[in-house]
């Protein structure tokens, strides 16, 4: 059984090693030689894809591969993977038994901090989002030409180690933003990984929401992780007045509670439910660092 993670950067290399602990090979892509290099170091087998085409080795790889993710983004010009396979997928895969994309609750758009589920309709306020309705889309059908089934992973705001609240107050970049009545979801990196293998084991299709039990203000982690760490937390900065990028100021746009109980009741068990047991336990093992 062999896994290829197109886009194998920060969750990529969580579902890599969760395959990995599974039994199966693990292959990835990468835009480049310094980032085919890196990806040495999780034992991941390390192809290089830029969306422009395959590689003699890459498409020789393709013919084993059992269980394929997809992880970049899509474009202005749609999914760089998609263009590429459709129509073929069958021929270019021809073991092929799953493939998970990774999608984001963007796509849900603004709920005014009420509760959504996998039967929401989509309803994106941004650009990247509605891109990734479409994208959705495209690769279901693509699953259905070619027999496979599809699981499109909708994804939270993604934090683990080396990317969390510790990180940004040891660098001092931690902000205490406030808007009033604004909720926030997030997932765990380790738990991508460990939903998408059991969306794969058990060749599930359709639409899974991968996000934590509890939906919360932005700032309500900041603090928590501040008193892990026995620091002062930053100052509260009002939302309407804080200095931010357009993209950073777009997120706070989308307000709403996103359910995950889809895939907690086809029995997946979340490793961190919430931002409380997973702040406790990179601090109490010492890798919030990454």
């Amino acid at each position: 059984m062999t896994v290829m993670i197109f886009g194998c950067g920060y969750s990529g290399k969580a579902i890599g090693k969760a395959f990995a602990a599974a039994g199966f090979a693990v292959a990835g892509t990468v835009r480049t030689a310094e980032g085919a290099q890196a990806l040495s170091a999780y034992n991941i087998k390390s192809f290089i894809f830029d969306g422009s085409g395959f590689s003699d080795t890459l498409l020789a790889a393709l013919k084993d591969v059992t269980h394929l993710v997809q992880s970049i983004p899509p474009g202005r010009d749609q999914d760089p993977l998609l263009k590429l396979v459709a129509g073929r997928l069958a021929a270019l895969c021809p073991k092929l038994e799953w493939i998970g994309y990774l999608s984001t609750v963007g796509v849900y758009g603004d709920h005014g901090g009420g509760w959504v589920d996998e039967e929401t309709p989509g309803s994106p306020i941004l650009g990247r989002s509605i891109e990734r309705v479409d994208t959705e889309e495209a690769w279901a059908h693509e699953g259905r030409v070619a027999g496979v089934p599809v699981a499109a992973l909708r994804l939270s705001g993604i934090y683990g180690p080396g990317r969390n609240a510790f990180v940004n107050l040891d660098r001092g970049s931690a902000r205490r933003i406030i808007k009033r009545d604004q909720v926030f979801n997030r997932i765990r990196v380790e738990d991508i990984g460990a939903a998408c293998l059991f969306l794969a084991e058990r060749k599930l299709a359709g639409i899974y929401n991968v996000t934590d039990d509890e939906p919360c203000p932005p700032q309500d982690v900041v603090v928590e992780a501040a008193r892990i760490m026995a620091v002062e937390a930053p100052p509260e900065i009002d939302f309407d007045t804080a200095e931010m990028t357009p993209m950073a100021r777009s997120f706070y746009g989308a307000n709403k509670r996103v359910s995950n109980a889809r895939l907690r009741a086809l029995g997946f068990q979340f490793a961190f439910p919430n931002y409380r047991i997973s702040l406790a336990q990179m601090w109490n093992e010492d890798v919030w660092r990454g």
